[in-house]
């Protein structure tokens, strides 16, 4: 009995499984794997879960691809299509099924969501029944019918303007000339004429006319024209055909005096499109290309607005969705525009850079790289040769010096000076031995030698600054030592990122390797490198009682921030400004060709030499940086590219006086 009754148990148990493998899957479950499907957007295998009668009116490729340019163009991100299985569902046994799902997702104009009735039919392939969607375009979006279609409308957001500190505008929407010509209204002769005065090519011309879109009797675009050309204007629209249309463009008024620090905006490539994407940018913005244009781009841009709509086969549309246009902010800038071009004018032309800040709160007031290029050409479009003269100028002008590292060279004196005084290794009084114009430490430094221009012995810290003497700062950081003097300049903001709104390349402390290497250092040679902004910053502890402020570029920044609580003390910093001040009032002083008797300034010259090794002729770069002594409010800095032979330090040393002399 027990046998039969266990035989009986194992029957039981193989029909049970045997009936397990052979159910027909249920609806809802077969609705699941397609919803997992849509969620990973896996179309084409989507396609295999609809129903005969849905796939003759839409073949596997026209599906997949349609879903896929839909979602592509409407940039559909964070796609949530849910259904929730029926805790009862007796349609199994029927030969129709309907279910209920919801779906969520992003898109370039919003939230899109949406509730939708899905039916599934049972049907029988390969000897198999099983269940299909009942698929229509409403699955697309339920509006949706067939032979509707899906189109974009945006309204392009109106760009932020950049204003310096009095409200003088830097870059602000205004308007240009769109030149073109009358298509089937133009000959060889007219194109011949035109293209010289466009700085275009009649080949270039010719490919605009035969642009598939062009018609005749249609207005084709070829160029962009400055409203002040009026010359020029008037030349092209005397040549019959040709016909202008006024157009918006980002105008920069102060031309080449701020190019590098606002730079221009340009139409968005692919590349810089496909960065931008996630953020909402589309192929029809205008970006930043450069300068506080690029770097504040998203805050100045605003956003598209963008409708997505629905077009009727029937006529009409629906809106799917809409997000509304928000225009850019404006940017209020520390700097001073007239200043900016005073400092620009005054380098007039010469290779170099000039910055300006208030000392006691760190507000950038000046930015200026030298020579420059005119934005607003860049924005109307350089020509091939205007382009190409731009990028072969041996001088550079596209480069921005103010964000670059340069060798500071004796302007780095008064910061050597300071950490020895902070560490103990100077003492300001003592008188140190130095005689002649040449020295070594030892023999071991073979044929190198540190020389001087002023020669005098003994040698205290205020001579040694008034004087610019390269042999006592090259004692100075020998005895502060590779650690000591490292330890003293990163209190000053070396090798430290300064957080500032325009990126610049960070300061450097450089190996120090050798005591050739610290020795030189210690007066701004060696690999010791800093940008003009730092500079700036590293000379406001003389005038904050040893505080030095961080650099601002903002009006909405807080200013006044300190950024080295006691870079030096007040004590040492007092000492350092009263030589400063001597540098420029005692006639024996590097910087006394900028002394004026009813405005006394403070400040320190610097010759930096750019050679590989000693004994050749290299180039050097001429620097100057200072205050007025009574009431620190404007300090300026001024590097120039190769013054060898033109007086070195003293070219940019008259230049900054002149700044002074017309600002005060």
């Amino acid at each position: 009995m027990r046998r039969v009754a266990r035989f009986m148990f194992v029957v039981l148990l193989v029909v049970a499984a045997l009936a397990g493998c052979s159910k027909e899957p249920t609806p809802q479950d077969r609705f699941s794997e397609y919803i997992a499907l849509w969620n990973k957007q896996k179309f084409d295998k989507m396609y295999d879960y609809l129903s005969k009668d849905a796939k003759q009116h839409i073949t596997k490729e026209e599906f997949t691809s349609r879903y896929t340019k839909i979602y592509k163009d409407l940039q559909i991100t964070d796609l949530k299509i849910n259904f929730k299985k029926p805790k009862e569902d007796k349609q199994a046994d029927k030969e129709q099924a309907q279910y209920s799902f919801t779906a969520k997702m992003s898109s370039i104009a919003g939230t899109i969501q949406f509730t939708q009735q899905a039916k599934l039919q049972k049907e029988e392939k390969d000897d198999k029944k099983n269940w299909y969607v009942d698929w229509h375009t409403g699955f697309i979006f339920p509006k949706m019918k067939e032979g509707d279609k899906i189109s974009l409308s945006t309204v392009a957001p109106t760009r932020g303007e950049i204003l310096d500190r009095n409200g003088n505008e830097l870059a602000v929407n205004g308007q240009v000339y769109e030149v073109g010509v009358v298509a089937g209204k133009v000959d060889e002769a007219i194109i011949a004429q035109v293209a010289p005065l466009l700085k275009m090519t009649p080949e270039q011309i010719q490919k605009a006319l035969s642009a598939s879109w062009v018609k005749p009797e249609l207005f084709v675009p070829l160029k962009k024209v400055s409203m002040d050309d009026q010359e020029r204007i008037a030349q092209l629209i005397a040549l019959g055909p040709v016909q202008t249309r006024k157009v918006g463009a980002r105008i920069y008024p102060y031309k080449e005096a701020s190019a590098q620090l606002i730079g221009y905006v340009g139409l968005i490539t692919a590349d810089e499109l496909e960065k931008r994407k996630a953020k909402g940018y589309t192929s029809r913005d205008v970006i930043g290309k450069r300068g506080l244009e690029q770097v504040l781009d998203e805050q100045l841009k605003g956003t598209s607005g963008v409708k997505i709509i629905i077009k009727k086969k029937a006529g009409g549309e629906e809106v799917l969705a809409e997000k509304l246009v928000e225009n850019g902010q404006n940017v209020k800038l520390t700097i001073d525009a007239e200043l900016q071009l005073a400092a620009f004018n005054e380098m007039n032309g010469e290779v170099g850079t000039a910055a300006a800040m208030n000392p006691m709160t760190g507000e950038t007031l000046a930015l200026v790289s030298s020579p420059s290029f005119d934005p607003n050409q860049a924005v109307i479009g350089f020509s091939a040769d205007e382009w190409k003269a731009l990028q072969d100028d041996v001088k550079k002008p596209l480069t921005t010096r103010f964000k670059q590292l340069y060798a500071p060279g004796s302007v780095m004196k008064a910061i050597t000076a300071s950490v020895g005084l902070e560490k103990g290794t100077i003492n300001p009084v003592e008188a140190v031995p130095i005689l002649g114009p040449k020295w070594q430490k030892d023999q071991s430094w073979g044929g190198y030698f540190v020389t001087r221009v002023h020669v005098g012995s003994p040698i205290n810290l205020e001579k040694a600054l008034v004087f610019s003497d390269n042999i006592y700062f090259a004692q100075a950081a020998l005895k502060l030592g590779k650690e000591g003097f490292a330890d003293g300049l990163k209190k000053f903001g070396f090798e430290e990122e300064l957080k500032y709104t325009y990126p610049l390349e960070t300061s450097q402390i450089g190996k120090m390797d050798s005591e050739i290497s610290l020795a030189d250092s210690g007066y701004g040679q060696g690999q010791i490198q800093m940008n003009i902004v730092h500079l700036l910053a590293s000379y406001t502890p003389f005038m904050n009682n040893g505080n030095m402020i961080k650099p601002t570029l903002l009006a909405d920044e807080q200013q006044g921030q300190v950024w080295k609580e006691a870079a030096v003390s007040s004590e040492h910093a007092a000492l350092i400004a009263a030589d400063l001040r001597k540098i420029v009032g005692d006639a024996g002083g590097t910087a006394h060709a900028a002394e004026m008797a009813d405005y006394p300034l403070s400040g320190k010259t610097g010759t930096a030499e750019i050679k590989k090794k000693q004994g050749e002729t290299g180039s050097e770069n001429g620097w100057f940086i200072a205050y007025n002594t009574n009431s620190p409010s404007l300090l300026v800095a001024m590097m120039v590219e190769n013054v060898q032979g033109r007086g070195g330090s003293q070219v940019p040393v008259k230049m900054v006086k002149n700044i002074f002399m017309n600002w005060k």
